[in-house]
């Protein structure tokens, strides 16, 4: 039998996939956990974010710093247009509105109308050409086995895991300041902190935007080595990213990104041991049925979180709970 499939799965640890979510999650952290917004709409930032940074990227040809510049800023733009309507909207309202949001989006960069600028259905490739451009690691292959990483591959590694460095020591020390003091103010009990005189509804938005910038550039990092596909933005993304937040911990800023490191390698290692009982006829399905029964897997691990341990790994159970 071969178990290279374990070797691989640990190997997700490294990989800008787990880099991605990371980022995502800890800015659905700062919109859920800190804030309260029930946001269903992280993989519609990811999508805005990701479609600013390939169009000007591959179709006009940016540099890569303007080419960050406008993804960060399609975010805000995202964020404004999403959140000046919906934020005074009741948490069960609000997470309709962002879920439908955010397929609006995904079915919008498909219109056959817009493929020329977005690729339609085929999605952008290209995007990493800019990236690889100012990459200053030798060429060569690094590390040893079926691990082994080329230098563009090793130059992602090293940039998404510094942005998720800097990504949370910025929310760390965000969420010990004044404005993070506010927010989970907000969280608890909003009729309150807006009876303080606090502008409840611009705190919202400012969480949101930070939440989306946060999925922006995690999706840079995601697309830079593969390609730009709008179905890798649906709701499953957000169902994805709700559970990487809720494994590691909602209300704390090294959950999200310990949570993204451990459903990447579950997830690999439930696909790599799916796949050896199928083919070894131990396990009474077809290699069709394997995918579909891997994301039931991870739908009973996330009702099991939250009937057992609501906190996450990091979390404190005094604030697993969310006003509505």
């Amino acid at each position: 039998m071969d178990f290279n499939f374990v070797i691989l799965a640990f190997g997700q640890i490294l990989s800008a996939q787990t880099i991605a979510y990371a980022l995502a999650a800890l800015g659905l952290a700062v919109c859920f956990g800190f804030t309260g917004l029930i946001n269903f709409g992280q993989a519609g930032f990811m999508a805005v974010g990701g479609y600013a940074f390939a169009i000007t990227a591959v179709k006009l040809g940016w540099p890569l710093w303007a080419s960050v510049l406008a993804a960060i800023i399609a975010a805000v733009i995202f964020a404004f247009i999403l959140g000046i309507p919906t934020l005074r909207l009741r948490a069960d309202y609000l997470s309709i509105v962002t879920i439908a949001a955010a397929e609006i989006i995904r079915y919008t960069v498909k219109t056959p109308s817009l493929t020329p600028y977005t690729g339609g259905t085929d999605g952008i490739n290209g995007s990493s050409n800019s990236f690889d451009s100012i990459n200053p690691i030798p060429a060569g292959t690094y590390g040893f086995g079926i691990l082994a990483k080329n230098q563009d591959d090793l130059w992602v590694i090293i940039v998404g895991w510094a942005l998720v460095i800097i990504a949370a020591l910025f929310v760390w020390q965000l969420m010990r300041s004044p404005w993070g003091r506010i927010v989970k103010g907000i969280r608890e009990d909003e009729d309150a902190v807006r009876a303080l005189g606090k502008n409840v509804y611009w705190y919202k938005m400012q969480a949101l935007i930070i939440g989306g910038v946060l999925a922006a550039l995690g999706v840079i990092i995601n697309i830079v080595p593969t390609s730009l596909q709008p179905d890798n933005y649906g709701t499953q993304t957000t169902f994805f990213l709700f559970t990487i937040m809720l494994l590691g911990g909602a209300t704390t800023v090294l959950g999200p990104i310990l949570g993204s490191i451990i459903f990447w390698i579950v997830l690999s290692l439930t696909d790599g041991v799916l796949s050896l009982l199928v083919t070894n006829h131990l396990l009474p399905i077809t290699q069709v049925q394997q995918g579909p029964v891997r994301y039931i897997l991870v739908g009973i691990a996330l009702m099991l979180i939250i009937v057992f341990r609501p906190q996450g790994i990091l979390g404190k159970k005094r604030e697993a709970h969310f006003g509505a």
